[in-house]
C-alpha cells in the first residue's frame, strides 16, 4: 500500500500535526510505503517524522503570500489564487495523472485541496487533516470580493471531495466541510532535560530560559537592542546571528525542538498550532504576538485560556522587548492541568479505516 502525504510548507505547524500521525500509522502498518510531498527540506521533515519515507520536493499549495511570518501580502495572494484557478479543470486533471503515474493507492493532505480534488477524479481514497483549511481562510480575507466566489466554491468542493477531513483540536470550526471529524490535540511531547540543554548551549540551570520561536517564517526580533535582565537568557535561531552573553542559538543537530521546548521556562511565539499545542501539553508558559486578522487566533486563545498559562502581546511591546513583566505574571500564575495529546493515535486509526490502508 502506497500512501502519499502532502504537507504544506506554510510554516512548520502542518508538519508538527502530520508527523505524529505518520509515526502512529507506521506502528499500526509496518509495511506501509510512505511518500511525503512537501516543499519543506527533507532534513526538516526527518527531524519530525520517525518513519521511513520517500521525499518529493514539490508543493501543491501556497496558502498566502507573506511579507513575513505574520503579515499577509493580500495583493500577491489574490494574484496567485487567480492564476492557480484560471485553468482549474486542467490543473485537477494534470494532478490526477500525476497520482496515477506515481501509483498512489491512498492520499492524506495537510492541507492542500488540489490533491483531494484530483484523488476523487482518479478514484483514489483521500482525506484531509489540519486545524485549518485554505477555503475558510480565503473567504475570511477575500469573501466580499466579486471575483472570489467561484474560486472559493472550487476550494470547498475540493475539500469535500475527500472521504474525510480530520479537524484537529484546537482549530477553525469548519462548518462547510461535509465529512469533518473532530479529533483530539496532536503534539510531539519532548523530554524535559535542563542539564542536557545547559551543557549543549552553555547555560546555567538556575537561570530563566526564554525561547523565541516565530514559526518557520522570517520574523526577526531585534534582541541585540533589548535591555539585559539579570538571570534571563534568550534562545534564538542561529540565522539571527546575535552575539551577546545572554543569547544562545538553539540550532543544534542533536537537540530536538520538542526537547528544547519542554526544557525552557517560557516561549514567545506567533499564533500557530505546533508551538502552541506542544508548549501547552508540556506545561510551558506562552506569550504570543497579537494577530487579530488571523482567523485561527480567537480559537487558539480560547483553548489556551483553558489549558495553559498564556498571554497575548502587542507588536509594539514585543519588538522593543518590553514584556518582562508579562513573563513574570505567567510564572507566578497557577499552572492548569496539562491537556492530553491523543489525536495522533486517533487520527491513525480513523485513516486506516477511511482510506482502507489495512
Amino acid at each position: 500500500m502506497h500512501l502519499l502525504v502532502d504537507i504544506s510548507a506554510h510554516g512548520f505547524g502542518h508538519l508538527a500535526q502530520t508527523a505524529p500521525v505518520l509515526d502512529a500509522l507506521a506502528s499500526l502498518l509496518p509495511t506501509l510505503s510512505l511518500t511525503v510531498r512537501s516543499a519543506l527540506p527533507r532534513q526538516q521533515l526527518a527531524r519530525r517524522i520517525g518513519a521511513g519515507f520517500e521525499h518529493v520536493a514539490e508543493a501543491r499549495d501556497f496558502g498566502f503570500a507573506m511579507h513575513n511570518a505574520v503579515d499577509i501580502d493580500l495583493a500577491a495572494s489574490k494574484q496567485r489564487y487567480c492564476e492557480f484557478h484560471a485553468d482549474w479543470p486542467q490543473r485537477v486533471a494534470a494532478e490526477a495523472a500525476w497520482l496515477r503515474r506515481h501509483r498512489v493507492d491512498a492520499l492524506l493532505s495537510n492541507v492542500a485541496y488540489l490533491p483531494l480534488a484530483a484523488a476523487a477524479e482518479a478514484r483514489i481514497p483521500a482525506a484531509g487533516l489540519c486545524s485549518l483549511n485554505w477555503a475558510d481562510l480565503f473567504t475570511s480575507y477575500f469573501g466580499s470580493e466579486p471575483w472570489a466566489g467561484k474560486i472559493h466554491a472550487q476550494m470547498l468542493d475540493a475539500y469535500n471531495a475527500g472521504l474525510a477531513f480530520l479537524r484537529v483540536t484546537p482549530g477553525l470550526p469548519m462548518p462547510g466541510l461535509l465529512h469533518r471529524h473532530d479529533i483530539a490535540p496532536i503534539a510531539t511531547l519532548g523530554r524535559r532535560d535542563r542539564a542536557h540543554v545547559a551543557r549543549l548551549l552553555g547555560l546555567e540551570q538556575n537561570q530563566r530560559w526564554v525561547l523565541l520561536a516565530m514559526g518557520g517564517m522570517e520574523f526577526r526580533l531585534p534582541v541585540e537592542e533589548w535591555a539585559q535582565t539579570p538571570g534571563l537568557n534568550w534562545l534564538v535561531p542561529g540565522e539571527w546571528k546575535i552575539r551577546r552573553d545572554d543569547v544562545r542559538s538553539f540550532d543544534q543537530a542533536d537537540l530536538a525542538f520538542s526537547d528544547l521546548l519542554a526544557s525552557v521556562d517560557a516561549v514567545v511565539t506567533k499564533p500557530g498550532y505546533g508551538t502552541f499545542v506542544e508548549a501547552a501539553c508540556s506545561g510551558i508558559p506562552i506569550l504570543y504576538l497579537q494577530r487579530d486578522d488571523w482567523p485561527e487566533t480567537c480559537h487558539f486563545a480560547a483553548w489556551l485560556g483553558a489549558h495553559a498559562r498564556a498571554g497575548m502581546l502587542a507588536r509594539e511591546r514585543l519588538l522593543p522587548g518590553d514584556f518582562i513583566g508579562a513573563l513574570e505574571r505567567l510564572w507566578q500564575a497557577p499552572a492548569p492541568t496539562v491537556p492530553l495529546a491523543g489525536g495522533a493515535d486517533e487520527a491513525a486509526r480513523r485513516l486506516v479505516t477511511v482510506l482502507g490502508l489495512a
